[in-house]
Protein backbone atom coordinates (compact mmCIF):
# COMPACT_ATOMS: atom_id res chain seq x y z
CA UNK A 1 0.00 0.00 0.00
CA UNK A 2 1.55 3.26 -1.14
CA UNK A 3 0.50 6.30 0.86
CA UNK A 4 0.97 9.45 -1.17
CA UNK A 5 0.05 8.31 -4.66
CA UNK A 6 -1.90 11.43 -5.60
CA UNK A 7 -0.71 13.08 -8.77
CA UNK A 8 -0.87 16.85 -8.92
CA UNK A 9 -1.28 19.09 -11.91
CA UNK A 10 1.40 21.74 -12.33
CA UNK A 11 -0.87 24.57 -11.14
CA UNK A 12 -2.01 22.67 -8.05
CA UNK A 13 1.54 21.84 -7.04
CA UNK A 14 2.70 25.42 -7.54
CA UNK A 15 -0.25 26.76 -5.55
CA UNK A 16 0.37 24.34 -2.72
CA UNK A 17 4.08 25.18 -2.68
CA UNK A 18 3.37 28.93 -2.54
CA UNK A 19 0.86 28.36 0.27
CA UNK A 20 3.34 26.34 2.29
CA UNK A 21 6.08 28.94 1.79
CA UNK A 22 3.79 31.83 2.77
CA UNK A 23 2.55 29.89 5.79
CA UNK A 24 6.11 29.20 6.91
CA UNK A 25 7.06 32.89 6.53
CA UNK A 26 4.03 34.04 8.53
CA UNK A 27 4.62 31.44 11.23
CA UNK A 28 8.31 32.37 11.42
CA UNK A 29 7.45 36.07 11.75
CA UNK A 30 5.03 35.38 14.60
CA UNK A 31 7.48 33.13 16.45
CA UNK A 32 10.31 35.62 15.83
CA UNK A 33 8.21 38.46 17.25
CA UNK A 34 7.55 36.63 20.52
CA UNK A 35 11.15 35.45 20.89
CA UNK A 36 12.48 38.99 20.27
CA UNK A 37 9.96 40.48 22.70
CA UNK A 38 11.02 38.03 25.41
CA UNK A 39 14.71 38.80 24.82
CA UNK A 40 14.14 42.57 25.01
CA UNK A 41 12.17 42.20 28.24
CA UNK A 42 14.98 40.08 29.73
CA UNK A 43 17.63 42.61 28.67
CA UNK A 44 15.68 45.49 30.22
CA UNK A 45 15.22 43.50 33.43
CA UNK A 46 18.92 42.58 33.63
CA UNK A 47 20.22 46.00 32.47
CA UNK A 48 17.71 48.72 33.33
CA UNK A 49 18.21 52.19 31.87
CA UNK A 50 20.26 54.61 33.97
CA UNK A 51 18.16 57.03 36.03
CA UNK A 52 18.93 60.44 37.50
CA UNK A 53 18.89 58.86 40.95
CA UNK A 54 21.69 56.48 39.91
CA UNK A 55 23.75 59.34 38.46
CA UNK A 56 23.30 61.29 41.70
CA UNK A 57 24.53 58.25 43.67
CA UNK A 58 27.54 57.94 41.35
CA UNK A 59 28.53 61.56 41.97
CA UNK A 60 28.05 61.11 45.73
CA UNK A 61 30.26 57.99 45.71
CA UNK A 62 33.00 60.06 44.06
CA UNK A 63 32.77 62.46 47.00
CA UNK A 64 31.05 65.43 45.40
CA UNK A 65 27.56 66.80 45.69
CA UNK A 66 26.11 67.05 42.19
CA UNK A 67 24.17 70.07 41.05
CA UNK A 68 21.03 69.62 38.97
CA UNK A 69 22.89 70.91 35.90
CA UNK A 70 25.59 68.23 36.37
CA UNK A 71 22.94 65.52 36.43
CA UNK A 72 21.11 66.89 33.38
CA UNK A 73 24.41 67.23 31.47
CA UNK A 74 25.35 63.62 32.28
CA UNK A 75 21.89 62.37 31.23
CA UNK A 76 22.15 64.24 27.92
CA UNK A 77 25.64 62.85 27.30
CA UNK A 78 24.44 59.30 27.94
CA UNK A 79 21.44 59.71 25.63
CA UNK A 80 23.67 61.06 22.84
CA UNK A 81 26.12 58.20 23.34
CA UNK A 82 23.30 55.69 22.77
CA UNK A 83 22.53 57.17 19.32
Amino acid sequence: MILFTTEFKAGELAGMLIGVILGAIILGAIIGFFITRAMVKKQLKDNPPVTEKQIRAMYMSMGRKPSESDIKKTMRAMQQAKK
